[in-house]
């Protein structure tokens, strides 16, 4: 994808958060998976009877520390927020990001409405599935804020899941995890698991069908999964790659500045 530095572009980069903010419309969200996002949390008997407040806000508050620890030391939080700063587009914790209850099919979301990242603080519990969450949530919030994708539009939705599962997800033992896994053919493996990922996000959504997605991640699938923008690798599990992304960053206008 390529990147933006005109004046003009960072003006527009600069003013889309009160824009997006005065233009709210339901278009990327399923509400049914952010209760508390829309206020609609029902409290169960067992719940009430057991007041299980201060565990969920126990829960909230380790989620909260969970993100600041990866906005602190992981290499690919950091450079997606190098490269949303590189973009015209500010990231700031305490606005950007929210730890939310969710239903539990889902760790993470991104609320275009609101240009901000949701950690399910009840299913995204350890460092390593934050940071997961946080670099897939940060690939959409890059391609809204660079590219303008629509939310509305299923190509350009299929395009930015693919991105995202391909550089936040589907290690070898994710893959494995969900069946896609070969060891005669992890490449292919790696592609089947991307396109699965893909797949379940853009039908959790609920406005598209799974037929419709299907050929909208087959028709998107060679150019989106060949854009590594911005990080630039596909980075495994415990690899080196991470760090050698995060030291070729800068090389592309990517400086992380806390």
């Amino acid at each position: 994808m390529s990147r933006k530095n005109d004046d003009e572009t960072n003006n527009h980069k600069n003013a889309y958060t009160c824009e997006l903010e005065a233009n709210i419309k339901d278009q990327s969200l399923n509400d049914d998976l952010y209760p508390e996002r829309r206020q609609r949390i029902k409290k169960t008997w067992f719940e009430n009877f057991f007041n299980f407040e201060n565990s969920k806000k126990h829960a909230k508050r380790r989620c909260e520390q969970n993100a600041t620890w990866c906005i602190n030391n992981s290499p690919l939080v950091k450079i997606m927020l190098a490269a949303l700063q590189a973009s015209g587009c500010d990231f700031h914790i305490e606005r950007h990001l929210a730890c939310e209850y969710c239903h539990n099919t889902v760790s993470g979301g991104f609320d275009a409405n609101f240009n901000q990242i949701i950690l399910c603080y009840n299913v995204a519990v350890k460092k390593s599935t934050v940071q997961a969450v946080l670099v897939h949530e940060l690939t959409h919030m890059f391609d809204y804020c660079q590219n303008e994708i629509d939310f509305n539009n299923i190509r350009h939705v299929a395009c930015s899941e693919i991105r995202a599962a391909n550089l936040a997800n589907c290690s070898f033992l994710s893959a494995w995890y969900y069946g896609n896994a070969s060891l005669l053919n992890i490449k292919e493996s790696h592609k089947e698991c991307v396109k699965n990922k893909a797949l379940t996000s853009l039908v959790a959504t609920k406005r598209f069908s799974k037929i419709e997605s299907i050929k909208a991640i087959d028709e998107v699938f060679p150019k989106c999964y060949a854009d590594l923008e911005p990080i630039g690798r596909r980075c495994r599990r415990n690899s080196t790659n991470m760090n050698l992304a995060f030291i070729e960053a800068p090389l592309y206008g990517y400086n992380y500045k806390i």
